[in-house]
């Protein structure tokens, strides 16, 4: 299954700031572990960010967003989108590899 993580932020910007760090900790750890293929922040930035991941189920994805210290600091939350449909041959090859 993959998921789009649709991340806004329902704090001010200097609200943000202080768990910038921990966010991107947040962010390699689970780049690393194979669970986020892609991540970056939106255009304008300043509404928050977006992520595919794949590998877990949802109940599995909804934990590990509730573990984002955006989120367990109130600064942020998740909209998840869980699709288990078409995917292109080319990515399918890649994600069949486990990254």
């Amino acid at each position: 299954m993959l998921h789009l993580l649709q991340l806004r932020y329902t704090a001010t910007e200097d609200d943000v700031t202080p768990h910038i760090a921990g966010h991107v900790a947040y962010l390699e750890r689970h780049h690393a572990a194979g669970t986020f293929l892609v991540s970056g922040q939106t255009v304008p930035t300043s509404e928050g960010g977006a992520i595919i991941a794949h590998g877990v189920d949802r109940d599995t994805i909804e934990q590990i967003t509730g573990q984002d210290p955006f989120v367990t600091n109130g600064v942020a939350k998740y909209t998840i989108t869980t699709t288990p449909g078409r995917i292109h041959p080319v990515l399918a090859d890649v994600l069949a590899q486990g990254l």
